[in-house]
């Protein structure tokens, strides 16, 4: 495989990877961080505060006085990697043990059920030492970055992750010595940050909503932090070539000597995309004919054609796949074709992996096949499709295996769990006695919201601004925690404290969704939808604050009712 070119003339004489002298622009060196800069929008300082209650850390930006400019390098620059088909290919790289090597399967029932009559193979890429395909490029990274002179004794390795980099990447720290930042969008699950810290890392928490050039973001944070701590390195697999190599070099080759040669079809997920670019290029220089199906979760801008990538969604479940921009590594010229995928088809082909085949796989994995038994129905008996399955079911415990979330998400129904629910359960929200919400708007100041809170005796309110429109929540306890933290002043407005990780429910939905919401939760907001049209007469659906519903209320209602229909039938009785 041909090499990169440098921008730039590495110190380095003879690097053992032909694309080592591209990672010198990782340096926290002498090297300029030209590309990507613009200004900071009055972004001064960034702070990184511990969470007591889960070890987790918080991000704080001070607004005033800031740096003109801000210093990164683009997770989507193009690339200037120079490989083409044909052309000559760089030596085997092996890994070592127990990274690579990992077990091929055939899958047996799924493909029965939805009538493939071609052979469906599954690599199973969590028998990985840190549990995941990213193992490969995390060692490669770290290796390369040794090799050519970047990473050093003692020196800080930050890397923005969805977490299965992280993991790798901490692995490798954890055993080569180096202190290990690894930052990461808040929807990442609770297991990933669990497994981070038992590996010694130390973990920053980013808005998942955050755009990936907004200083907020896990890429902005990581280089924010990197310009700040001497000596420390991100490895960038956004653009850093040992990522597809890794799967160039091993991945790809795996696949080919389990298959005997032979394969007609690989379906990959995509996400920072160094997976199906370095498998597809290897493949496709072995198996000319063979067609590469990239998959793409809805929300994300992966996929091509463009128009498949339109969709009112911005966020998804599924981790680890699909973004928000276009990775350097990315190479799209080699997908055949692109496969959108969803939540619901994910999560629960991913339990059936687990269910019918045994493969105690995560929520990626089951994108991946849901993807597949789609698109091999266009082949023939005797020819072959390969899935990779990324990861394991290890960080995922409290999430699609759990049938309460699953249900709570809306990617199950209630109905297929319960043989037999209470008589409530079925009711409408609408039944339920709720007084007008309480709201407020998000300029009224810290102090006074406890005021009202504390005088009409609730716990919450949503905050909502002038047109209606709902902001997000605000607790007493989210705002007594955060001022005696020090991170607020009374005098502070409420936009500070938003708290936006509550559950909606409508008034249609019946009770039995709101019991489940309740067991995890302590309030749910009751929201109600309206049509709104738009000054060119388009219509938008706006959702309004109808009220917010606890426990003690559902409480009140059922043995209200059952208080009633006993003295009803009391009274029949004495009749």
């Amino acid at each position: 495989m041909p090499s990169v070119p440098s921008t730039k003339e590495s110190p380095v004489k003879s690097p053992v990877c032909p694309h080592a002298g591209k990672l010198l622009s990782h340096s926290n060196g002498d090297a300029k961080l030209r590309e990507g800069s613009f200004p900071l929008n009055g972004i001064e300082k960034l702070t990184v505060v511990q969470n007591p209650e889960d070890s987790s850390k918080t991000i704080q930006i001070n607004t005033k006085n800031a740096s003109p400019e801000r210093k990164w390098i683009r997770p989507d620059l193009p690339s200037r990697c120079t490989w083409s088909l044909g052309a000559s290919k760089a030596s085997f790289f092996l890994l070592p043990e127990p990274i690579g090597d990992t077990p091929m399967v055939r899958i047996n029932k799924i493909p029965k059920v939805f009538g493939l009559k071609c052979e469906l193979l599954a690599k199973c890429e969590y028998f990985n030492a840190g549990g995941s395909v990213k193992d490969r490029i995390s060692l490669r990274m770290v290796e390369d970055a040794e090799r050519a002179g970047i990473l050093k004794p003692g020196d800080t390795i930050i890397e923005p992750t969805s977490g299965n980099t992280g993991i790798g990447l901490a692995l490798a720290a954890a055993v080569k010595g180096y202190r290990c930042i690894i930052v990461m969008p808040e929807k990442m699950s609770m297991e990933k940050v669990d497994v981070l810290r038992a590996l010694g890392a130390e973990i920053v928490r980013t808005p998942t909503s955050a755009r990936f050039d907004s200083p907020e973001s896990h890429v902005g944070v990581a280089w924010r932090l990197k310009n700040e701590i001497p000596n420390s390195h991100i490895l960038d697999q956004y653009r850093n070539p040992s990522n597809p190599l890794a799967h160039y070099d091993t991945t790809a080759e795996e696949i080919l000597e389990q298959c005997d040669g032979k394969v007609d079809m690989l379906v990959v997920g995509a996400g920072t995309g160094g997976t199906i670019t370095g498998v597809a290029r290897k493949l496709k220089e072995r198996c000319p004919n063979i067609k590469i199906v990239g998959v793409d979760p809805e929300g994300s801008i992966l996929a091509e054609p463009e128009e498949l990538n339109k969709t009112d969604k911005t966020q998804y479940e599924v981790e680890g796949i699909g973004y928000d921009f276009i990775p350097t590594v990315l190479d799209r010229s080699v997908v055949d074709a692109w496969y959108k995928s969803n939540d619901e088809e994910s999560f629960n082909m991913s339990r059936m992996l687990i269910r019918d085949e045994g493969l105690l796989c995560g929520g990626s994995s089951g994108t991946a096949m849901a993807a597949a038994v789609n698109v091999a129905k266009e082949l023939k008996e005797g020819q072959r499709c390969v899935v990779i399955l990324p990861d394991s079911i290890r960080n995922y415990m409290s999430k699609f295996l759990s049938d309460k979330w699953m249900v709570q998400k809306g990617f199950l129904r209630e109905e297929d769990l319960m043989v037999k629910k209470p008589w409530w359960w079925n009711l409408k929200l609408q039944g339920l006695n709720m007084s007008a919400p309480l709201t407020v708007l998000p300029t009224v100041t810290c102090q006074k919201t406890i005021k009202i809170l504390k005088e009409k005796g609730f716990d919450q309110a949503p905050v909502v601004d002038d047109a209606g429109l709902i902001l997000g929540m605000v607790t007493l306890g989210n705002m007594l925690s955060s001022i005696l933290a020090g991170k607020i002043k009374l005098s502070d407005p409420v936009s500070k404290v938003l708290y936006k990780q509550f559950k909606q429910i409508r008034l249609t939905d019946n009770l039995g969704k709101l019991s489940r919401i309740l067991e995890t939760d302590h309030f749910a907001l009751v929201v109600h939808e309206q049509i709104q049209y738009l000054t060119d007469g388009s219509p938008s659906l706006k959702q309004m604050v109808f009220g917010v519903v606890t426990a003690v209320d559902l409480l009140n209602f059922v043995t209200g009712r059952e208080r009633r229909e006993r003295s009803m039938s009391e009274s029949t009785d004495e009749l």
